[in-house]
């Protein structure tokens, strides 16, 4: 039996967020595809990134939730 190119493991969601997640098998090896439930904008993170962030301390984690640092640019510049 083959497995799904994409299998889904649920949403996870609190007062600030909500996304899908799912394991993408498309590409040269399985990534964490991250769906943002609000704009539908898909985002894919592989082993190595993951790990990456497992390592992370806090001040760069808090750096990525600042929405000013990307989510509220104009992406056409």
């Amino acid at each position: 039996m083959e497995e799904p190119e994409l299998e889904p493991l649920g949403v996870v969601e609190n007062e600030f967020a909500a996304v899908h997640l799912s394991i993408d098998r498309r590409g040269n090896g399985p990534r964490l595809r991250i769906e943002d439930l609000t704009t539908e904008h898909v985002g894919y993170l592989d082993a190595l990134t993951l790990e990456a962030l497992a390592w992370a301390d806090e001040d760069r984690i808090r750096a990525l939730l600042d929405p000013s640092n990307d989510r509220w640019r104009d992406r056409t510049q």
